[in-house]
């Protein structure tokens, strides 16, 4: 088996922060950051967000106190609050930008993920059809527990 570079973990953190920069710069966190702050500077958004929190409260507490009828009122003015949150345009197009940013994300983990498990079955020469990794030239068939 040829030898590799072997990197450092320090190696490999530059890198990570390297590639973080360079997802922070893409078009789908520039469109996250642009939403968000329209959302911070519309003032009906966070009229409504700071609503929304109150009744959050509101319903906490009248749980605590066994008011169940109170809560159901509650739940009911919260849920349209929130109808009337999620039906305003930049608030959807905020949450789908957290979707892409997030699948962004997923799509790197996953790379990074299938890179270094087919690496280590390449390297301990096994097969990349099966998952398997090889034995290696270390390893020994001796009937025992497989190590």
């Amino acid at each position: 088996m040829e030898q590799t570079n072997l990197y450092t973990q320090k190696e490999i953190l530059d890198k990570a922060r390297e590639l973080a920069t360079m997802i922070s710069r893409t078009n789908e966190v520039d469109f996250f950051k642009r939403a968000e702050n329209q959302i911070k500077h519309n003032e009906r958004v966070q009229e409504l967000i700071d609503a929304l929190k109150q009744k959050q409260k509101q319903m906490v507490m009248f749980e605590s106190i066994n008011k169940p009828e109170l809560v159901k009122k509650l739940e009911d003015e919260f849920n349209q609050l929130q109808e009337e949150l999620d039906s305003i345009p930049i608030v959807n197009e905020f949450k789908q930008s957290q979707v892409d940013v997030n699948d962004l994300l997923q799509m790197v983990t996953h790379v990074i993920t299938n890179t270094v498990s087919e690496r280590i079955i390449l390297d301990t020469g096994g097969n990349p059809l099966t998952g398997e990794t090889g034995g290696g030239p270390e390893k020994k068939h001796d009937g025992g527990c497989g190590c």
